[in-house]
């Protein structure tokens, strides 16, 4: 019997190393995973924000452990959603959501928080809801390209508490006890992702596994520094492993000094604990859960102290004019200053950081950029147009049918009944971004980078937020 089923899983492109690994991992349960892994559709879930006025439609079935996050029924081209362009909800599978959940369990006062491996920024938006108020969010991606999609999703969440970096996990390692709280989603093997992922079965081979071991411990041993004593470090990953998981958990342990938390979770969650190891880990696996694979666990390091600032040089943006301040819904919460040709605005309260981060790290983007200062002239920015700090007031609202908002974001210009000059584009109440109203066309504003690339124009839009 169960060379039959070596014999089907591996005509169906899992290798026999592979399955083999499996069976050492979960004896009475290895072929209900590899089954799940190799005949079932993955689950579509997106996760509301809360921010914007979005809601979990009445009769969705929510995701169990994160309130905003809820499955539908089948999956529709997000592309043409107008809501999810303006940042109404992001697309994220649900066992990732699990990380609001355990923000929600640990953390209990404002901090400042560390996403060290954080594109596409799944992750990080679900930080930026489930945080205490007045937390500020580092999000890092080292790769640059994907850090670009990464500022961009930031920027499309509209939280104006987050900097995007693009630095390796050796620069913050110089930051000591900066940070309070330290998220490590690390590269891994990717055996979660084999469900929906062919390059993740094409690549995987115990060489790989070994591979991203030892690069996890660099990271951990690279970043551990800038976690302050009594900080609380998350560490996840998306594969079944136990070199990348179980035992990276105990490296914790044994060689960074750390403890080990519970985090409360219920039975009917299903959610598979340890597996050889004291630790208290939490596996997501989905011959048990409706979601993709994904490993995860918290850890306390010891000791007790305040978090310190960055013990260098500032070199601190110049400071600009009062420009742009109106358009700020509580303009004094905000310290202004222009970084190159941007006029940026960053909450006051966390504002002595951003500077220090700048002064150290590669800073992408960082609270609000207002403006872009073209001579005697400035253009707002698109991440005003989707920050959740920007006046309601502050700029004319042109509402346009579907097709054209459509037309919008792909770049073209459009014709809008508003005001002439700078105003906001927009479809059911939904912002989008900013255009340049002449009266006969409306020059578009909307960033190259997030343009619709398709040509195909659908006839109504997908109800993601309305479809129950």
């Amino acid at each position: 019997m169960i060379f039959g089923f070596f014999v089907t899983f591996v005509a169906m492109n899992l290798s026999q190393a592979f399955i083999e690994q499996l069976r050492g991992l979960l004896p009475g349960e290895w072929e209900a995973l590899a089954q799940a892994i190799t005949s079932t559709e993955p689950s579509v879930t997106v996760r509301v924000n809360e921010a914007r006025g979005a809601a979990v439609p009445a009769d969705a079935c929510r995701v169990p452990w994160c309130g905003p996050g809820f499955y539908l029924q089948d999956r529709p081209t997000f592309t043409f959603d107008t809501d999810w362009h303006a940042g109404r909800y992001y697309v994220q599978d649900a066992s990732s959501m699990f990380i609001a959940h355990v923000i929600r369990s640990l953390v209990h006062e404002p901090v400042r928080y560390l996403d060290l491996c954080a594109a596409p920024g799944g992750k990080t938006t679900a930080a930026l809801q489930a945080l205490p108020p007045y937390s500020m969010v580092v999000a890092n991606e080292i790769v640059p390209p994907r850090a670009r999609v990464l500022a961009d999703n930031v920027i499309r969440w509209g939280n104006p508490r987050c900097v995007v970096t693009s630095n390796a996990p050796a620069h913050f390692g110089k930051m000591t006890h900066f940070f309070d709280v330290i998220a490590a989603d690390v590269p891994c093997s990717g055996e979660g992702m084999m469900r929906k992922d062919d390059e993740a079965v094409a690549q995987w081979s115990p060489a790989l596994v070994e591979q991203c071991a030892q690069r996890q411990r660099e990271i951990l041993t690279d970043v551990w520094q800038a976690l302050r004593p009594g900080g609380l470090l998350i560490y996840s990953t998306c594969t079944y492993n136990r070199q990348e998981n179980e035992q990276m958990a105990d490296f914790i342990v044994s060689e960074l000094g750390a403890i080990s938390l519970e985090v409360p979770i219920e039975s009917d969650w299903n959610i598979y604990p340890a597996i050889g190891s004291d630790c208290h880990c939490y596996r997501f696996m989905p011959h048990r859960v409706d979601g993709e694979g994904l490993f995860m666990a918290a850890f306390r390091k010891q000791g007790s102290a305040p978090r310190q600032d960055i013990r260098i040089k500032e070199k601190s943006a110049k400071k600009a004019d009062e420009t742009g301040r109106d358009w700020l819904s509580c303009p004094g919460d905000y310290a202004i200053g222009q970084q190159g040709d941007l006029l940026i605005a960053v909450p006051q309260d966390i504002s002595r950081e951003v500077a220090a981060l700048r002064a150290s790290l590669n800073v992408l983007h960082a609270g609000v950029e207002l403006a872009t200062a073209m001579g005697r002239k400035t253009v707002p920015h698109h991440a005003l147009a989707m920050s959740t700090a920007r006046a309601a007031e502050a700029f004319p609202i042109g509402e346009v049918d579907y097709l054209t908002a459509l037309r919008y974001l792909r770049g073209e210009s459009i014709t809008a009944d508003a005001p002439r000059g700078h105003i906001l584009i927009a479809h059911e109440g939904a912002i989008l971004g900013f255009a340049n109203n002449l009266g006969n066309r409306a020059n578009n504003l909307y960033p190259k980078s997030q343009r619709i690339l398709s040509t195909h124009l659908p006839d109504t839009r997908p109800s993601v937020l309305t479809a129950f």
